[in-house]
């Protein structure tokens, strides 16, 4: 079958690889759609946790190809999407309902092969049938929107919040529209894109402010007492050092975005104590896949049109190479 595979670092060809035969209990996808998401930039660069050759791809879509000894649940046709993630089940940490610190941590398209191919074998227990009337874009768009849903579990949004979020690409995109859902009173986003800022107007922020106005229309003048909440989903360590600025007493902070494994930022620990600050990381996905396919399913967050282009597996190398278009959402592969 054909696969996208990063060989190393900055190093991705497009090349012929053994079809993955599922073992028992697991199934074969034939893949329809791909998200590309930061993590697979990531990856590309050699900045996350993944090993070499890799065929990345963890948000995808398609139709069951083949079925495994015990299966049950699916057969050959079945349209599906599926959580990534490959906890031990095992672990101190599994069995206390943090399966995404699992010690045994894995995940298709991060430590074992994943989507961007022309077929991934999956867990059959991963897998989620879709409905008709959900397209395989937006089905593939449901690995994001779980990693959004278990960020609003560790936030805990209290109703009445007042919310800054630096990032309006598709991850801010969605929690513009779940932080809303979830009850914050305001919502005001930060991006360096007009048109990113258009869209998060229509879809629940009340004030958006391009990133070179930050200081001046969200100083101690205008927001004397900061913000309720303050999340990053740019992964951009001097945007993440920034948005503690804008943190007001007893404020919470979301790590939403991803960095550069290497990356450092500084914060002052006095404000940290003083002002009774809470700072939350938020990692992939904890048994957030269903909700988020729920959440999806009934309508409650809209996601197709966040996706701005579709791409070729060859057209897809030239993506992760960069420089890409800042006014751009999800991209995502077609096969």
């Amino acid at each position: 079958m054909k696969a996208l595979v990063i060989e190393k670092p900055y190093t991705a060809t497009i090349k012929e690889v053994p079809y993955p035969k599922p073992d028992a209990n697991e199934v074969t996808i034939k893949v329809e759609n791909v998200g590309i998401c930061g993590t697979d930039v990531h990856i590309f660069k050699g900045e996350f946790l993944s090993p070499y050759p890799l065929i990345p791809g963890h948000e995808f879509s398609g139709t069951i190809h083949e079925v495994g000894e015990n299966v049950k649940k699916f057969k050959e046709g079945d349209r599906v999407t599926a959580d990534p993630s490959l906890f031990c089940g095992q672990c101190e940490f599994c069995l206390t309902n943090r399966g995404n610190q699992c010690e045994n941590w894995g995940a298709l398209g991060n430590t074992v092969d994943g989507s961007m191919a022309e077929y991934v074998k999956v867990p059959a227990k991963n897998v989620i049938k879709i409905p008709e009337n959900m397209s395989f874009s937006e089905a593939a768009f449901i690995e994001p929107m779980a990693c959004v849903v278990h960020g609003m579990n560790r936030l805990q949004l209290q109703v009445g919040d007042r919310v800054l979020l630096f990032g309006a690409g598709a991850m801010g995109q969605q929690l513009i529209q779940s932080v809303k859902m979830a009850g914050a009173s305001e919502v005001v986003v930060v991006d360096i894109s007009q048109d990113k800022l258009n869209m998060a107007l229509k879809w629940g922020a009340t004030k958006t402010v391009l990133s070179q106005n930050v200081e001046k229309e969200l100083g101690s003048k205008e927001y004397p007492h900061g913000f309720d909440v303050v999340i990053d989903a740019t992964g951009i360590p001097k945007v993440i050092e920034q948005a503690f600025e804008y943190m007001g007493p007893t404020a919470k902070y979301l790590q939403f975005g991803v960095t550069p494994e290497d990356a450092t930022v500084t914060v002052n620990p006095f404000k940290l104590y003083n002002k009774d600050w809470t700072l939350i990381g938020s990692m992939a996905i904890n048994h957030t896949f269903i909700p988020a396919f729920h959440w999806v399913k009934e309508g409650r967050v809209k996601l197709d049109h966040l996706i701005s282009k579709e791409l070729s597996l060859e057209e897809a190398i030239d993506y992760l190479k960069g420089p890409r278009d800042p006014d751009l959402l999800k991209v995502q592969i077609k096969l």
